[in-house]
């Protein structure tokens, strides 16, 4: 199911990533969600998607997600 606000998020997003990250799992879980209509674990596939999207952007630190620091060229 689609998440329509970041306070519908799963308690092991919610509680863990900053909001910013919040809104990134959110905005690719529902595109997943849509992509993938026609599978019957999109659910599942959604989930994995949106974590690997906030993975490109943050990494966890002990306890805390924290941003990327971007390369310095």
């Amino acid at each position: 199911m689609p998440y329509e606000t970041v306070a519908d998020l799963p308690d092991a997003v919610r509680k863990h990533l900053p909001p910013d990250a919040q809104h990134i799992y959110l905005e690719v879980f529902n595109s997943a969600w849509d992509g993938y209509a026609e599978r019957a674990d999109r659910e599942v596939i959604a989930h994995k998607v949106a974590w690997s999207a906030v993975k490109k952007q943050y990494v966890k630190r002990g306890d805390q997600w924290v941003k990327k620091e971007r390369p310095r060229w």
